[in-house]
């Protein structure tokens, strides 16, 4: 079976589709900023603010970008967390068979390149990490593998240009 796959979006309104320790690295960033960074940066900015003359003290404004930006990743963490959908390999499995779904590990052959077969987890855009093989379910790669099984011949449009996968096997 041979499929070209490019629209389909798993992200359903506001929800965050994450894996139980995704939403835990998310709780512990937001927590590690409320108790943490805001207290950094606020001592930072009464520093600066003794130095006098704010118009033109570097470090004042240096502080409140900071402090806008950590208020800001707060606000989002918040969103994130308040609107978590967790995800497991179980649930996952049991909703789609043998097809990939978020949480699903599976095996490719990238047949473009004829690579040896390498394995990746898709997950939420928050838990991506290319480094470990957890891509997205919005990038590309992941999209074109959301509702793939072992057997699909996929043809990917990447930045790079086309791409021919194969599934291998789906966990």
């Amino acid at each position: 079976m041979s499929t070209t796959k490019q629209d389909d979006d798993s992200y359903i309104g506001d929800q965050t589709l994450v894996t139980k320790g995704g939403l835990q690295k998310l709780v512990d960033e937001l927590d590690h900023l409320k108790k943490v960074r805001r207290q950094e940066v606020a001592q930072r900015l009464k520093e600066a603010i003794s130095y006098g003359d704010l118009s033109e003290n570097a470090e004042y404004e240096e502080a409140k970008n900071e402090q806008a930006f950590i208020e800001g990743r707060i606000l989002e963490l918040e969103g994130k967390i308040k609107n978590a959908e967790i995800i497991s390999e179980q649930k996952a499995s049991s909703i789609t068979g043998k097809a990939v779904n978020i949480g699903s590990t599976v095996t490719v052959r990238n047949k473009t390149d004829r690579d040896e077969p390498e394995q990746y987890t898709i997950v939420g855009s928050t838990e991506a990490d290319p480094i470990e093989h957890k891509i997205s379910n919005e990038s590309p790669i992941g999209k074109a593998l959301l509702g793939s099984q072992k057997g699909d011949n996929l043809e990917i449009h990447t930045p790079a240009g086309m791409l021919r996968y194969e599934v291998l096997k789906v966990a």
